[in-house]
């Protein structure tokens, strides 16, 4: 069974919706063989990177950046799964209320660096999240999971 793995920072509502949306696309009954698992960003491991085959990463964007958290997981992880787990999908969802280039740059270098590849668009929300907004995250994590169907 593939594995996909929810690395999300959700301190907020905003971001509770995001989040709870990405886990209805991704736990979509039509995606079969794809376990879910989720984590927040202080606590996820870089054995549980290892272990994913796909991911889904979320984040509120802070002065123009990914949360600490999200940065945090990466800074504890990169080096030991940066040779092994290249190609593998990954999809975001971002919310900041203002200038949220400079934290899906700062994704884009991680994850390019990782070798990961993108399988959907960013989603990237302002204020409440629009029932659009919540529609494409809930659609970002079914075409992340369906990615790893067997």
């Amino acid at each position: 069974m593939a594995t996909l793995l929810l690395v999300h920072h959700t301190p907020s509502p905003h971001m509770q919706a995001m989040f709870e949306a990405v886990v209805a696309g991704a736990t979509d009954p039509d995606i079969v063989g794809v376990e879910v698992i989720r984590r927040a960003a202080l606590s996820v491991s870089s054995a549980e990177f290892l272990a994913a085959d796909g991911y889904v990463l979320g984040s509120p964007v802070n002065l123009g950046y990914i949360s600490g958290a999200l940065k945090h997981a990466f800074d504890g992880a990169y080096y030991q799964i940066l040779d092994s787990t290249r190609g593998r999908p990954f999809g975001l969802y971002l919310h900041g209320n203002e200038g949220t280039e400079g934290a899906e740059r700062a994704v884009g270098s991680i994850t390019t660096g990782l070798g990961w590849t993108k399988t959907a668009e960013f989603v990237v929300a302002s204020g409440p999240p629009t029932k659009g907004d919540l529609e494409a995250c809930r659609e970002l994590g079914a075409t992340v999971a369906a990615q790893l169907m067997e």
